[in-house]
């Protein structure tokens, strides 16, 4: 039974991809665990090898298309083994030698690293930053821009309708990275982007025991030129990792809610203290970013950054934490934080904290958050 699109989001994302029911079959079906497949006769049907397809990603690839576009047809969701690996799929094959990319300066992490292979391939890659719409200045000529709102790990938002109207006018492809918003707080094709990327890893699965990413698209040469990319470097997950997946996305609307409500709470509670500590969370009011944010997402994640004055203000802080484990990632029912600049890379103050609020009771986390920087001013 497919959800429609006049459900709320708890319901869609309860239902998000279920077959029809059979009597005396699971109404979501176990794993799928196979290479190959009965194939007598010519070669048809959608089942033939596994680096292909799988009846267990299908499902699950149903499920994030209902909730990424639930009102539109024609849209096509291929599932990958890491979110770096659907970015990848976006950016490989689109692009050929002598095509310009933009990128987001401020963006993921790995970005750099993508910078890079793509430049040994011959592609040109002008970079921007995310806030002020500032990758409007280096768009003429791209073939692709790839936007990253909220901007990880800087929360700054850009105006996805007003970027896709202008790199469509300039025959461009738009692809948004949109993990940290997810389905539920962001549909980028509804706002007009060729591709809608994500890491499953992070708050769409929710659980930090699975890595995963997907690509979402409108059917057509585009995605047809992804699926490709994805069969010929065989970077697909595992039916195991697939299914873990589609079981989690049942709760999303729960964690996507308790978590959003309480990185509110925290940032709210960081702002209100008496030192000055930069608090950036797209669903705070004076925010840079929400008056942006306020007109495309529904809800704006359960990520919250805020800069102590050293490096060592900073470690003695996640130190006194007792709720929140030190780890990298973001998006999980457990709350984590790290002092971002020990990896090098982003462009942050030694002293910059990112932390993903979990699902933790509202009052139990701010007190945490609180006497651990009281105690780390010590």
């Amino acid at each position: 039974m497919s959800a429609a699109g006049g459900l709320g989001d708890g319901t869609r994302a309860v239902r998000a991809g279920l077959p029809e029911p059979v009597k005396h079959e699971p109404t979501l079906p176990g794993p799928v665990f196979a290479a190959h497949f009965h194939l007598p006769g010519d070669p048809t049907g959608p089942y033939t090898y596994g680096r292909d397809e799988n009846p267990t990603w299908t499902h699950l690839e149903r499920a994030i298309g209902e909730l990424e576009a639930p009102d539109g047809d024609g849209v096509e969701t291929l599932v990958f083994a890491s979110g770096m690996a659907a970015i990848s799929s976006v950016l490989l094959s689109q692009l050929r030698a002598g095509d310009s990319v933009v990128l987001p300066s401020d963006g993921y992490q790995a970005l750099p690293l993508v910078r890079d292979q793509l430049e040994a391939y011959g592609i040109e890659v002008r970079t921007a930053p995310t806030g002020g719409d500032a990758q409007l200045d280096v768009l003429d000529g791209a073939r692709l821009l790839w936007l990253e709102t909220p901007s990880n790990p800087g929360l700054d938002v850009c105006d996805i309708r007003r970027l896709v109207e202008a790199a469509h006018a300039r025959g461009a492809l738009v692809a948004v990275d949109n993990t940290l918003a997810t389905p539920l707080g962001q549909r980028p094709l509804e706002l007009g982007a060729d591709f809608s990327v994500a890491s499953g890893t992070k708050q769409l699965t929710g659980h930090g025991d699975i890595l995963l990413g997907y690509v979402c698209g409108r059917a057509g040469e585009a995605m047809t030129a992804v699926r490709r990319w994805r069969k010929i470097v065989g970077a697909i997950p595992g039916p195991m990792e697939a299914w873990l997946a589609h079981r989690s996305l049942a709760t999303l609307q729960l964690r996507v809610d308790r978590q959003n409500a309480t990185a509110l709470a925290v940032a709210e509670a960081l702002r209100d203290r008496p030192e000055e500590l930069g608090v950036r969370y797209p669903g705070l009011p004076a925010d840079p970013s929400h008056a942006t944010a306020a007109r495309q997402m529904r809800g704006y994640g359960c990520v919250v950054s805020f800069t102590l004055p050293t490096r060592a203000r900073a470690e003695r802080f996640l130190d006194a934490l007792r709720l929140v484990d030190d780890a990298t990632s973001f998006g999980g029912v457990r709350s984590t934080a790290e002092r971002r600049g020990r990896w090098g890379g982003d462009a942050v103050p030694e002293g910059f904290i990112r932390l993903s609020v979990g699902a933790e009771d509202t009052e139990d986390l701010v007190a945490d958050v609180l006497r651990a920087l009281d105690e780390s001013a010590r």
